[in-house]
């Protein structure tokens, strides 16, 4: 078998899970981890219907502190505004702020290549890990029955590596469950771009913390017509 065939059809699984649920009487907890409104927006979408959502704001990589205030700002105006959340309650907790969180989980200062890196490298793959590990430690702390990230939604995000990375976190517990899923799938990341046109929401212009902000400045400056 070959590496492509074997390869997860996430959207397959996610769309199973839901099938299961449709017949349940009550809606199962989900913490979900999100970094901003417009990836929440088509998730929230999507799944609200079908679990008790507690969004899980946690996201000390982002860059400035101003920037950080923002993206949460933004999400809290959405709660506020669309459907799918004021209807189902969705909640948002909000976590510490602390940059030198992320640094360390990057060892940073041993592995000053990684500033250079595009998405989906090293570095990203340790940003998603350590804050899916404090997803999952407050979805265990606090019961959640399932926990998940709406980070899957972005073409630049490697949902294969936050799938697996989610999967191991719960190995070795009952709950939380890991919801798998590639939310870019199914146009996914095309209706999040509508529905930030609709609800005239904030779209940050680099993924979040310095290193990305500064290598999405020079590719533009680099690339002006």
């Amino acid at each position: 078998m070959t590496a492509k065939s074997a390869k997860q059809n996430y959207q397959k699984e996610l769309d199973k899970t839901i099938e299961s649920l449709v017949v349940s009487t009550t809606r199962p907890s989900l913490l979900l981890h999100a970094c901003c409104g417009p990836c929440s927006s088509y998730v929230l979408e999507y799944l609200a219907n079908f679990f008790d959502i507690t969004i899980f704001y946690y996201n000390p990589n982002i860059f400035p502190k101003e920037e950080y205030e923002r993206r949460l700002e933004e999400l809290k105006n959405l709660l506020s505004r669309f459907p799918a959340a004021f209807k189902n309650n969705v909640k948002v907790v909000e976590q510490n702020y602390d940059p030198e969180e992320f640094y360390s989980a990057l060892e940073i200062k041993n592995h000053p290549e990684f500033a250079d890196e595009p998405e989906k490298g090293e570095r990203c793959h340790r940003c998603y890990e350590f804050r899916l590990k404090k997803a999952y430690e407050y979805a265990f702390s606090h019961n959640f029955e399932y926990f998940c990230t709406t980070l899957s939604i972005s073409p630049f995000k490697d949902a294969e590596k936050i799938n697996t990375i989610g999967k191991e976190l719960c190995n070795s517990t009952k709950n939380p469950k890991w919801l798998i899923s590639d939310f870019k799938k199914k146009g996914g990341f095309k209706r999040s771009l509508e529905l930030s046109e609709e609800y005239n929401l904030y779209r940050q212009q680099y993924c979040g913390c310095v290193y990305s902000k500064i290598n999405t400045e020079k590719f533009r400056s680099e690339h002006k017509s």
